[in-house]
């Protein structure tokens, strides 16, 4: 386990409980080797998205998560969501200074990367444990950036608060039993109330279903999280046996692409939601209603 945030390999920590990191597909799209599924899907460039957390801190502990679990305790001094903006962008740029004179970049990518128009606020932790979330979110939208915020559903009020372009709630189980079991919490009312208020949100929004093979790939189990929360998409996308995870679950669990199609065939039917794409190389298919 991560005992300190010295300990975070490539992160750019940012004041007092954020953090910066440059993804894979930045990386490769810099090389011109491929972008990720985020642009494909939702037309966003991968070489000028910034990756960041605004809370290394998380109340959950899922089996099928990669990340190290929390690295600081709970405390009142937060940083304030202007300092973080302007934060997070320097940091951005410090790991991109690392690019220059790397066999392969695209130099006039790289120039644009140090402007970032998209924030993926879903580095690590629950950003939504930030009580000044929905002001942090503001700011970057008023400065020309595409956000996109990923919870776990466990503060709604916070998520009725916010407005992001794309919210995102990322889910595993499908009732409070199971999510019990999956994600070692409770707070499952919290998920429901969040659920019905995403369902009245004028932002775009999607459910997030972390596929586990032998664990919750029976997409009728999750038909009545679909009615309850009406996303605008779903993202069925498979577990990935990295990081931390591997403490808790084998590799046979990490479903193959052609399993995840499978499922999410299954639960087009079961929908009414449509197949609009896929990335095989991510092992994710986007439905949309």
């Amino acid at each position: 386990m991560v005992k300190s945030l010295e300990e975070l390999k490539g992160y750019q920590i940012v004041g007092k409980h954020s953090a910066v990191k440059t993804c894979l597909w930045l990386k490769k799209s810099l090389k011109d080797q491929g972008y990720c599924y985020k642009q494909k899907f939702y037309g966003i460039a991968s070489h000028r998205c910034l990756q960041m957390s605004p809370a290394l801190i998380c109340n959950f502990s899922c089996i099928h998560c990669w990340r190290p679990l929390n690295l600081m305790p709970p405390f009142e001094n937060w940083d304030e969501p202007e300092y973080i903006f302007e934060e997070s962008i320097k940091a951005q740029q410090r790991l991109l200074s690392g690019f220059h004179g790397t066999e392969g970049v695209n130099k006039k990518k790289l120039r644009e990367a140090y402007e970032p128009n998209q924030v993926a606020i879903s580095l690590i932790g629950e950003p939504t444990i930030y009580p000044k979330i929905a002001e942090l979110v503001d700011i970057y939208n008023k400065n020309g950036f595409t956000t996109f915020l990923v919870t776990n559903g466990t503060n709604p009020d916070a998520v009725e608060e916010v407005e992001p372009y794309q919210l995102y709630l990322s889910i595993t189980a499908w009732n409070e039993e199971s999510h019990r079991r999956l994600q070692n919490a409770g707070l499952w009312d919290r998920i429901e109330r969040t659920m019905k208020i995403m369902s009245e949100k004028d932002a775009k929004t999607v459910i997030r279903l972390t596929l586990i093979r032998g664990i919750n790939m029976n997409p009728e189990r999750f038909l009545d999280v679909i009615n309850a929360a009406q996303p605008e998409y779903i993202e069925a996308k498979a577990y990935m046996h990295l990081g931390h995870s591997r403490l808790r679950l084998s590799r046979d669990a990490m479903p193959e692409h052609d399993e995840v199609k499978a499922f999410a065939e299954r639960l087009a039917k079961l929908s009414g939601y449509e197949i609009k794409d896929e990335s095989e190389i991510s092992r994710v298919v986007l439905l949309e209603r």
